[in-house]
């Protein structure tokens, strides 16, 4: 209830007036049944603006510590973020990554639909970086198709480090649904999921007209915080010579 709330009265509205977020393929998502949407991150933001362009609910994963808080501010902080769509992963094994995937075959088996970001974490110059493989080894276990998705200029809005950003006009693009049922049984292959990984990539790629990096989002980040501290740290040398 908490989560239409928020979309049809409270937060949607209102995103709707001053953003006007405009979609395209949204009739690519099916009316019924389970499916994994599987788009670029370039905002904190995207979560928003992604489930207002289409009718259905979008199920997140999201850290568990947003659902661990206690008093008042931790019941606000549960009860925003459940009703918003999103769900504490299941880290009863240990790793954060294979609790997503169970999480998400837990939404999945129930025939909703799954929001997920194969780069695993929001770019941080506007780039697509390279795909986990937990996307496609969800879509072979659940025998689901996979939307790609495509969010735009939500890094105008909201860039990375930012809380607000500069005005735009969000959008986002639903791709046709990708059918993987042709290599069932086979998702313990790593050579298959990272094949059908790249697959869903070059798709997200199409439809964004980002530059796509085959590295890691989260290896880039940190090679890019290494040479701003080199850097730094070489910048006093060159005003001494």
């Amino acid at each position: 209830m908490f989560y239409w709330f928020l979309k049809f009265v409270a937060i949607g509205p209102l995103l709707r007036l001053i953003f006007r977020p405009w979609a395209e393929g949204a009739d690519n998502v099916p009316e019924h049944g389970a499916a994994i949407l599987a788009s670029n991150h370039q905002s904190y933001s995207d979560w928003l603006f992604m489930p207002l362009t289409i009718s259905r609910r979008v199920t997140f994963v999201a850290k568990a510590e947003y659902f661990e808080g206690h008093g008042i501010k931790g019941w606000l902080q549960r009860s925003f973020f459940s009703g918003a769509g999103q769900v504490p992963i299941d880290r009863t094994g240990g790793r954060a990554s294979e609790g997503a995937i169970r999480t998400g075959l837990k939404i999945l088996d129930t025939g909703g639909l799954f929001g997920i970001y194969p780069e695993g974490t929001r770019s941080h110059d506007g780039r697509l970086y390279r795909g986990r493989t937990g996307v496609a080894r969800m879509a072979l276990e659940a025998k689901v198709p996979v939307i790609p998705v495509a969010v735009i200029d939500t890094d105008i809005v909201a860039p990375p480090g930012k809380i607000f950003g500069k005005y735009a006009r969000p959008g986002v693009r639903f791709g046709e649904p990708l059918d993987f049922s042709r290599y069932e049984g086979m998702e313990s292959d790593r050579y298959v999921l990272r094949s059908i990984t790249d697959e869903i990539m070059y798709e997200i790629m199409e439809l964004s007209g980002q530059e796509y990096v085959d590295t890691y989002a989260s290896r880039a980040k940190d090679d890019a915080k290494r040479a701003a501290k080199e850097e730094k740290k070489a910048s006093p040398d060159l005003k001494a010579s």
